[in-house]
């Protein structure tokens, strides 16, 4: 479960809609889905041809979903710290 900061910020798990496209590469699991020889495909078996197809559709959708999960930088953040505003510990 998530968790709220007393900033204000959410840390934690979060649910992002993007993530149930992870389950359209599930469908190569479904065997009555792609268990038959027709229709063909340059004279291939659908059961192959499909599980071609199913390949590439896995591997778009992964990417789908990494390109809209993944954290944009932030330009908000202050620059790096000058060393008089580093921590020297018990030095001063």
């Amino acid at each position: 479960m998530s968790t709220v900061k007393h900033d204000g910020k959410v840390r934690g798990m979060q649910f992002n809609p993007w993530n149930l496209l992870l389950i359209v590469p599930l469908l190569v699991l479904v065997t009555p889905l792609f268990n038959m020889d027709g229709p063909r495909l340059f004279g291939m078996p659908f059961f192959y041809w499909f599980q071609f197809l199913m390949v590439a559709v896995g591997v778009l959708s992964t990417w789908i979903v990494y390109l809209m999960t993944r954290k944009l930088p932030t330009t908000d953040r202050p620059g790096k710290l000058s060393v008089d505003d580093l921590d020297e510990g018990d030095a001063r």
